[in-house]
């Protein structure tokens, strides 16, 4: 299938690092996720550490990690690209593919003291320590300036951490996190608070919550839960920016990552309306099947460029936020289209667990809400438009 732009493609560099990722799923990480169940998420570590050393010699390792801090510095376009052709293979969506690729550590990390940085990021780029990021309560997650509710007080050298997190992902199996409490009035945007903590500490508890794919969120109860006013990242009052860079940026793979698995999924769409044959001739050659791969292709390559420019404008230094909530929506919008048209190709083979398609239908239905609901952004969008603040 055609995948270029046409008078516009990828730099050379970013070209020969997608040939390299996907050369590095296709025939090392699919060899390895052939051998696990179907819906498993989790690598036994004898075939985990060989992965994980191809993608160190690759240059692959902890791909949003500065250089300087043991990580392959990639940009955002340079992300975008690694999470699109990470997603080829059955476990899609869950970025970076397998843990093949290292676990970054949140970016707001590096917003923090030496001494935190040594503490828990450079664990997190060696691969011994994996960190979550708890923003999201129980009272909403879109909107966190007023949403947050738990709250941390200062007492002494320490806070004093009381409330709840909910749909925090693979909390409870991470040695440590990254913790947005309230420190300030409530609905206030000064009012939060960023901080780098342990993931057992006293007080502290996990509640799984089980959903439609295969690995679950957990929810986090904080009852006088002491950390030390050391772990504070940034100014007090001053997490919100935090969170809002992290968010932004983290669109960008997020956004690609789904347009990864589309595209594997039409890929295999392709080749079965080639082959298969129904009321005397092959579902290639009915115009129903065309429309729907058209309609697929289009979309796929609209959506690409506008996580592609959204990635440049970040690169550039500019202000993208809009640009990457586009981006955001209009992916995994698309991603999941593409998805569904696939499966009513395949008929009732799409929804077996014979292919990857039902998989990545589920995955794909979570990503129109994780990293802000399309109908938040949707909102950025209109506000921007009308001339109020974004």
């Amino acid at each position: 299938m055609q995948t270029d732009f046409g008078a516009w493609q990828l730099p050379d560099e970013y070209r020969q690092l997608k040939e390299t990722v996907r050369r590095f799923m296709d025939t090392d990480v699919k060899a390895v996720e052939d051998q696990l169940p179907y819906d498993s998420y989790k690598v036994p570590e004898h075939l985990l550490l060989p992965l994980q050393k191809k993608a160190r010699d690759l240059g692959l390792w902890c791909v949003r990690t500065p250089a300087e801090h043991g990580g392959a510095g990639l940009n955002l376009l340079g992300q975008a690209v690694v999470a699109e052709e990470s997603a080829r293979c059955r476990m899609g969506c869950y970025i970076w593919g397998l843990g093949a690729f290292g676990d970054d550590p949140p970016n707001v990390i590096w917003m923090g003291s030496p001494e935190l940085i040594e503490r828990y990021a450079k664990p997190a780029v060696e691969g011994t320590r994996g960190a979550f990021v708890a923003i999201s309560e129980p009272s909403g997650g879109s909107d966190p300036a007023r949403s947050i509710r738990c709250r941390a007080v200062r007492r002494g050298d320490h806070y004093i951490v009381n409330g709840e997190k909910l749909w925090i992902t693979d909390a409870a199996n991470r040695d440590w996190g990254i913790l947005f409490a309230r420190t300030g009035e409530l609905g206030s945007r000064g009012g939060i608070s960023c901080f780098a903590i342990d993931g057992k500490l006293k007080g502290l508890t996990y509640r799984e919550v089980k959903v439609i794919r295969s690995y679950s969120p957990y929810e986090l109860h904080f009852e006088d839960v002491e950390i030390p006013a050391s772990a504070l990242i940034g100014e007090e009052g001053q997490g919100f920016q935090a969170a809002e860079k992290w968010l932004v940026e983290g669109r960008i793979p997020y956004a690609a990552n789904t347009l990864g698995t589309a595209q594997a999924a039409l890929e295999l769409a392709v080749e079965w309306v080639r082959q298969r044959e129904a009321f005397g001739s092959r579902l290639a050659d009915k115009q129903a099947i065309q429309w729907m791969l058209a309609d697929s292709e289009m979309e796929l390559r609209a959506a690409r460029l506008l996580v592609y420019q959204a990635a440049w404008l970040g690169d550039l230094g500019r202000d993208f936020k809009v640009e990457s909530s586009i981006a955001k929506v209009t992916a995994t919008e698309t991603a999941g289209r593409v998805v569904d048209r696939c499966i009513q190709m395949f008929g009732g083979l799409g929804v077996s667990q014979e292919m990857p398609l039902e998989r990545w239908y589920r995955e794909l239905r979570i990503k129109r809400i994780g990293e802000g609901p399309s109908e938040v952004h949707r909102m950025v969008l209109a506000r921007h438009m009308l001339g109020g603040r974004g």
